[in-house]
């Protein structure tokens, strides 16, 4: 074998890498192979521990050049060493580190028997370079995450010791389980964020971006104002979110959310609306996480999500769909309560029912939910109607 021969055996590889498929680089290597790789503290000594490796790596989209060879030719064996740089097609990011490759000739085809990788030492002496510019950047690939609506996606913006202090929850989420279920949620306001003042202050392999932020929620259009902090780590090859914390401008938290009247009226066309679509979860949704129910035609209290998706599989089946007739309207700081007669008309059957209401009303998760609804028939309906012998006949 030639040394441009062996310098070739490198395009082997990297074609592999451009087929984003883990099993065709892992078949680059010998069957007694070692991997000792660029981001893994774990050897990777047989097959499938090397396509393992490749799995996580190549959602990158690596592809690679050498930018400085040194060959060496012994019986039935070669060596490449030098250094290499990678372009991350995923990211755009640029990244160079130093390689040893042994090949041997197994079954007439050169492989990789050994495949030392490691980051360039300087860089990890002074710290991995980025601009304030850069810094800032790093908030748009979390807000792109928001816009795939895809918690997972969120989630994977955090480093693997993240933490993140969310603004509506008061549970930190100290994993990606966790915080992946806190974007379950918050994604359904259909989120977008746009930093109004910013700080960012860069350290050796981390750097801060704190400041103040403005949410426009784009199913209601109603925009939020927080203050954060974000600090990255450099990680596995990409700066990630290691710490995130988020919380309500504080001279809000004094101020009761603002509603109106009308806009408490309004409420009901929500929970109405969504019987419209005979779907009991969507109804029930409407409700606050501690909603209670005292429904019109059940004895039972309807205290939790389950009781009042039940409650809802039958009475959607009568096609319901309501109107106010009179009602008293109340604000309290962050609750509202309207009570009153409403009237049913039963789309099943045609039949129209008037009842009391009471809907009191709770600001939870940046909505306005159901905390407690009371309904009951009208009480002079359910009083002896007088009929004559006669009349039964």
């Amino acid at each position: 074998i030639t040394e441009e021969e062996v310098k070739n055996l490198f395009q082997l590889w990297n074609s592999a890498l451009a087929t984003e498929d883990p099993d065709a680089v892992a078949k680059r290597y010998a069957s007694k192979a070692v991997l000792l790789p660029t981001v893994s503290d774990v050897p990777r000594t047989d097959y499938a521990l090397i396509k393992d490796y490749f799995v996580g790596f190549l959602k990158k989209k690596p592809q690679g050049e050498i930018l400085e060879s040194n060959v060496t030719i012994g019986h039935n064996w070669c060596q490449d060493a030098g250094i290499y740089e990678f372009t991350m097609g995923a990211t755009g990011d640029v990244v160079k580190a130093r390689y040893t490759y042994n090949y041997v000739k197994e079954d007439g085809i050169w492989k990789i028997q050994h495949h030392h990788s490691s980051v360039m030492p300087e860089e990890i002496a002074m710290g991995k370079p980025i601009s304030e510019d850069e810094v800032r950047g790093l908030f748009s690939l979390w807000n792109n995450a928001l816009a795939t609506e895809d918690p997972k996606t969120v989630a994977k913006r955090y480093a693997k010791a993240g933490v993140l202090l969310p603004t509506v929850s008061d549970t930190p989420r100290t994993d990606f389980a966790s915080i992946e279920d806190y974007f379950v949620n918050f994604l359904k306001l259909k989120p977008q964020g746009e930093i109004l003042e910013s700080h960012v202050t860069v350290g050796h392999n981390w750097c801060q971006d704190v400041g103040i932020y403005e949410f426009t929620m784009g199913a209601t259009g109603k925009k939020v104002k927080g203050r954060y902090s974000f600090i990255y780590v450099h990680e596995d090859g990409e700066w990630k979110i290691n710490h995130h914390h988020s919380s309500i401008m504080p001279e809000g938290i004094v101020t009761a959310e603002p509603i109106t009247e009308t806009e408490v009226r309004d409420l009901f066309q929500l929970w109405n609306g969504a019987l419209a679509t005979k779907d009991p979860e969507k109804v029930a949704a409407r409700y606050s996480k501690e909603g209670v129910l005292l429904p019109t035609v059940s004895d039972t209290p309807r205290t939790d999500y389950p009781g009042i998706v039940d409650y809802f599989t039958n009475f959607l089946k009568l096609e319901p769909q309501g109107e106010i007739e009179s009602g008293n309207i109340i604000i309290g700081t962050n609750w509202a309560q309207d009570a009153g007669i409403y009237e049913f008309t039963m789309g099943a059957t045609g039949a129209k029912v008037k009842g009391r209401y009471t809907f009191v009303y709770v600001f939870e998760d940046g909505e306005w939910k159901i905390s407690q609804h009371h309904s009951s028939v009208m009480p002079e309906g359910t009083n002896p109607k007088a009929i004559t012998e006669e009349e039964v006949k």
